[in-house]
């Protein structure tokens, strides 16, 4: 229960209000309902005449014994039964046991009513705090995770602790309110009967805490199944056309199938537990009043009862009354763990470290006005496998630095390094002398554009795609930077123009009209300093002459660092870095590399033949 609490402490702050309310009102529902099946009493002995006393008002003095109290109460019901006759006074008493009912039930509702803007508060934080930290975690933590693992978490597990442990907050506060005053009221109506009953009580706890043992464990086990059946979808889905074209639709099949079984499995082992707490509570709560049953019944028939056979009749009722909110607790007992399970999971992502430290005391940084320097700059994905190993660079304001190589020499491990979605492993990056880490990170990549290989485009309006990023950005802003990325013309041709939807990363649009979109994106932001990575790598020859003259045009006034394949593409830059193995083996301009004889030599001549 520790875990429990420090998980309602964590997010049920901002929300104690309710919590004070459904106190109260399950304060007064307990009251009213205790009140409610006091009325039995006259009620039984007016039907069957069982009680022949005379009553004589005792006056309240002070605070009342329970005797004046049960005086005073039979005082008035024989009153009532002398004006109105016995039928009346049962008619009378019916209505008040009702109007009570009334009560009892509206307190009930409301108290339900009031905790459901803190169920779906505490769920909407921990959605949005997942997602917070998700967008501030840096580029390592997702290339060591899955997509449809974390998708999972966001949904899955968020909604479990929804179900568990957010719900069972109700029953926690419910109900020992409501144990605590039926158990009040069976005290006052014998504690004898009640001590004896105390002793049977903890044997039934024991019986449901057994049943919820294991149950973390097997939800764990249930959870990351289910992780595993998103992640399958969610490669399904991103990898469509690779299963369509290789005729693999029964080999996914059969991974799916075989993944959704494992979760069906371990799904299975957690309802079992879960169909037999019901039962067994059921069971306990049976032997519990059987028990009891047979020792006040005992106790009545003697010489020496305690009670009169009204009363105990009603103190049965509210024992039977206990057993409601020992049977919740019971559930809550199944479903908390089950609940922590999910939370463990979903801390997994609140608790990751982000290694790209933001400065105690920040620089200021106000422009690009210099250079940027790579001074002996190492990297590593992971320990003991170096990516990139001493790299020194300078890249001069306003020119253009071209890395070429082979796939996997860490160009685009290297650029990574300058908006520090990476930080090295060792020497250091500097912008204008000073090292990019004593800025705050926003800052620093307010002056980085980049567009990559890929166009990573959202669900949105074209206007909404090139206007991203950028704050309050005009229509005419917009056009204008499409115009220049040679985008205007066939943004117009659709029916709804800059306001047409692209559908999923773009999909309606061919790869050049995504990949104009971008550097559209890109001028409107208009950075000092830009990052093409493989900007025209995927695009046919037409549609790279088109997007070649709008990067052209991009990078005319702007500081360049370009990773290419296609050396045609580079070749007018001012320096070109040959990366070979997460080092830089030749570097100059495209005459001196080929007059050198060397690797870049090698490229050139394979792309020309």
């Amino acid at each position: 229960m520790k875990a429990f609490w420090r998980v309602l402490k964590r997010f049920a702050a901002p929300y104690k209000k309710y919590l004070a309310g459904s106190v109260i009102l399950n304060l007064c529902s307990a009251i009213f309902n205790i009140f409610s099946f006091a009325l039995l009493i006259p009620i039984l002995n007016i039907l069957f005449k069982m009680d022949s006393t005379v009553y004589e008002f005792m006056p309240w003095e002070g605070m009342p014994s329970k005797e004046v109290i049960m005086n005073n109460f039979y005082f008035y019901v024989s009153q009532m039964i002398e004006k109105f006759g016995g039928s009346t006074a049962l008619l009378l008493l019916g209505l008040i046991f009702a109007g009570m009912t009334v009560l009892k039930t509206g307190c009930y509702f409301a108290s339900s009513a009031v905790m459901v803007p803190l169920r779906t508060g505490i769920v909407r934080d921990i959605r949005t705090m997942v997602y917070n930290k998700l967008l501030s975690l840096p580029m390592g933590f997702f290339s060591k995770q899955k997509k449809g693992d974390i998708i999972a978490r966001m949904s899955g597990d968020v909604t479990e602790i929804e179900v568990s442990i957010v719900s069972s907050l109700d029953m926690l506060i419910k109900n020992p309110i409501l144990i605590i005053c039926y158990f009040t009221a069976l005290i006052y109506l014998s504690w004898e009967l009640t001590l004896f009953t105390v002793t049977v009580v903890p044997a039934m706890a024991w019986g449901m805490s057994a049943i919820g043992k294991k149950l973390k464990r097997r939800s764990l086990e249930a959870q990351e199944k289910w992780s595993d059946t998103m992640a399958q979808l969610d490669e399904t889905l991103g990898g469509l056309r690779v299963i369509k074209a290789f005729i693999a639709e029964d080999k996914m099949k059969e991974r799916f199938t075989k993944t959704a079984d494992e979760y069906r499995k371990a799904s299975a082992r957690v309802a079992l537990r879960q169909a037999s707490a019901h039962p067994v509570s059921e069971l306990l709560g049976s032997i519990m009043i059987m028990i009891v049953l047979w020792f006040g019944g005992t106790l009545i028939l003697s010489n020496n009862a305690p009670i009169d056979a009204s009363t105990f009749i009603f103190y049965m009722t509210i024992l039977y009354s206990v057993l409601a909110p020992l049977k919740e607790f019971s559930k809550a007992s199944y479903n908390i763990p089950k609940g922590l399970a999910s939370m463990e999971r979903v801390d997994k992502i609140m608790n990751a470290v982000n290694d790209i430290k933001e400065p105690a005391a920040p620089e200021r940084l106000e422009g690009f006005n210099d250079k940027i320097e790579f001074k002996g700059v190492c990297f590593s994905y992971e320990e003991g496998r170096e990516v990139l190993s001493d790299i020194s660079l300078t890249v001069p304001k306003g020119k253009t630095i071209a890395l070429v190589g082979q796939s996997g020499s860490g160009k685009s491990t290297l650029v990574d390094l300058i908006p520090r979605y990476y930080d090295t492993s060792a020497g250091f990056i500097t912008l204008d002398g000073k090292d990019i880490r004593n800025f705050r990170v926003k800052d620093l990549r307010s002056l980085i554009g980049n567009v990559n290989q890929e166009a990573i485009l959202f669900n949105d309006t074209i206007f909404n795609n090139i206007a991203f990023g950028v704050e309050g950005a005009t229509m005419e802003q917009v056009v204008a930077a499409a115009k220049i990325a040679n985008a205007h013309e066939f943004i117009m041709e659709k029916e709804e123009g800059y306001q047409t939807n692209i559908g999923d990363r773009g999909g309606k649009l061919s790869g050049g009209q995504r990949q104009r979109i971008s550097i559209a994106r890109a001028i409107l932001k208009n950075p000092p300093i830009l990052i093409l990575d493989e900007a025209t790598s995927a695009l046919d020859t037409e549609s790279e002459k088109i997007v070649q003259e709008a990067l052209d045009r991009l990078t005319s006034s702007r500081t360049t660092i370009a990773i290419a394949h296609r050396l045609s593409t580079i070749r007018n830059a001012d320096e070109i870095c040959v990366m070979h193995e997460g080092r830089i083996v030749e570097r100059g301009r495209h005459e001196d590399l080929i007059a050198l004889d060397g690797y870049y030599r090698k490229l050139h001549d394979m792309q020309a033949l």
